[in-house]
């Protein structure tokens, strides 16, 4: 656990500061040496494989971050790029290559993926022991039904933070404003598996503010700057914000919130190098399970 640090910065604080930079470099730490434990003694370097279809420069800036968390715990990555024109049927080969291929463990396919492919398709033909980023609808209901399961990454990030630093989430009302596949959907099942109250909400939702009023815990990942208003949020919460946008904000009208709620994950420095370290986290387990 993370108590040391919280006793260190929070002892002063009346609102605590959810670090999630912190918390994944001491995570990165460990991770570390349980793959010179798996070296030792298998001979073998786990292999987390990228696999970018296109040139956009965020997804690209994201596949080489994932590459540079991979030699920082002494993993070697695979990045693969496709062409932007790549089909539907040209990425399931790919990725049916990799399933095969037992020398990588984890598999990782960059979202989004140009308009001309089912997406979804290419997620669920992930190997399920391979899909570290936990994209896969096979992952996803097992993890609902509390069953093990990798979870889609920047959740389980979310979760490990929020463990990190102890705070309890039983019998919480929980508020996620957000409910796409792989962050908002598998975010309100993990919280309900946590003995939370959820409730899910999104861009489309009316009177968000009196959703927002009862709120405990609050995890903005509607992917809209500052769409979250500060005045909407009460004193005691505690708020997540998964998002991010240029400039530095994200979802949640942040500035006004530092002084007066429970806690806060900061952007940049929260949420985003937990997703990092919770895919290497997943990735070090399938080697673990693989060189067993």
């Amino acid at each position: 656990m993370f108590s040391l640090y919280i006793a260190a910065q929070g002892s002063c604080m009346s609102t605590l500061l959810l670090d999630g930079k912190a918390v994944s470099l001491a995570t990165e730490k460990k991770l570390a040496q349980r793959v010179a434990d798996l070296q030792a003694r298998s001979g073998r370097t786990p292999i987390l494989a990228t696999l970018l279809v296109g040139d956009d420069p965020a997804s690209a800036t994201y596949v080489r971050m994932k590459g540079e968390a991979c030699r920082r715990v002494g993993m070697a990555s695979l990045p693969i790029t496709l062409p932007a024109s790549t089909s539907t049927a040209q990425l399931l080969a790919q990725i049916a290559e990799l399933n095969a291929n037992p020398d990588v463990q984890g598999i990782l396919l960059q979202h989004p993926v140009p308009a001309q492919i089912d997406e979804r398709a290419c997620f669920d033909a992930i190997d399920a022991g391979k899909d570290v980023d936990g994209v896969g609808c096979l992952g996803f209901g097992r993890m609902s039904m509390g069953l093990p399961a990798y979870g889609s990454a920047t959740p389980q990030g979310i979760m490990h933070l929020l463990a990190a630093y102890e705070l309890d989430l039983t019998g919480l009302h929980a508020v996620v404003v957000g409910r796409s596949p792989i962050l908002g959907r598998p975010m309100a099942m993990m919280l309900l598996q946590a003995d939370c109250t959820v409730t899910v909400c999104h861009s489309r939702t009316r009177d968000l503010a009196r959703h927002l009023a009862g709120a405990d815990l609050v995890v903005a990942a509607v992917g809209k700057p500052e769409f979250v208003k500060a005045a909407w949020i009460p004193d005691h919460a505690i708020v997540v914000d998964a998002g991010y946008h240029p400039g530095g904000i994200g979802d949640v009208e942040l500035g006004p919130l530092k002084s007066r709620v429970r806690a806060y994950t900061p952007v940049p420095g929260g949420v985003g190098p937990m997703t990092i370290a919770t895919l290497m986290q997943q990735t070090v387990i399938a080697a673990e399970q693989s060189f067993a």
